[in-house]
């Protein structure tokens, strides 16, 4: 039962205007969500028609089918994204399929194709991030420098450096096992727990993560106001 004051979601409003049949919802839900639905479909398939074609056929889906989408498990963001990562690796397998006859090494094509999804939805959710975790994560991890380096460049303290990447990580691991309980619910543990990062000097994490924002209970500094918990 719904709550009596309760404000909708946007994103539940927008349902609602979907199942009306109101063809500017559509094209909001397009111009908000597209970019990420077409980049994630991109890194995957990397091929430009074929993201193009498949970014089609998800909004496609939303504006035939809008009743498929639950508010209650999640957001309609999160979901689309489900959506678009499981298509698109299932094209990737049915292209692949097509273009090497069954052989010994189809272990190994089943590998690369699950290594090429997960580096995908890895970057989906890293670029779902609040801009202070986000680039905490690019200069730590993918520049590959220390806390103290990190923290001088983004003239932050090292500590609130190790806590937004570790905010960062801990997410990640929340939204991939999320994902995989989701998706893949039978699969091994692809993803791992998430649990890679460590206390020393250097970012040399083996995951990273994120969501759309952050609504932790810590003292990090995560909203990038500057007023990190801890020592200063």
């Amino acid at each position: 039962m719904a709550t009596p004051n309760r404000i909708p979601r946007w994103d539940e409003q927008l349902q609602r205007r979907l199942a009306r049949g109101e063809e500017t919802a559509l094209g909001e839900l397009y111009d908000r969500l597209s970019p990420m639905v077409h980049g994630l479909a991109g890194r995957i398939l990397a091929d430009q028609a074929a993201a193009d074609q498949l970014t089609r056929e998800i909004f496609a889906q939303v504006w035939e089918h809008p009743e498929d989408f639950d508010p209650a498990q999640g957001s309609l963001r999160s979901w689309l994204g489900t959506l678009t990562h499981r298509r698109a690796v299932e094209r990737l397998r049915a292209r692949r399929g097509a273009e090497r006859a069954p052989e010994p090494g189809t272990g190994a094509a089943e590998e690369e194709i699950r290594a090429v999804a997960t580096a995908a939805r890895v970057q989906y959710v890293v670029d779902s991030l609040p801009q202070p975790l986000r680039e905490t994560i690019a200069v730590t991890y993918y520049d590959g420098r220390t806390y103290q380096e990190t923290a001088r460049l983004l003239g932050i303290s090292e500590q609130a450096a190790k806590q937004r990447m570790r905010l960062g990580l801990e997410l990640l691991a929340t939204e991939l096992a999320d994902e995989r309980a989701r998706q893949e619910p039978h699969t091994s543990r692809r993803y791992g727990d998430g649990d890679g990062h460590g206390d020393g000097d250097t970012a040399d994490d083996g995951h990273l993560a994120g969501r759309g924002e952050c609504d932790c209970d810590c003292d990090c500094d995560c909203d990038g106001d500057g007023d990190e918990g801890g020592r200063t």
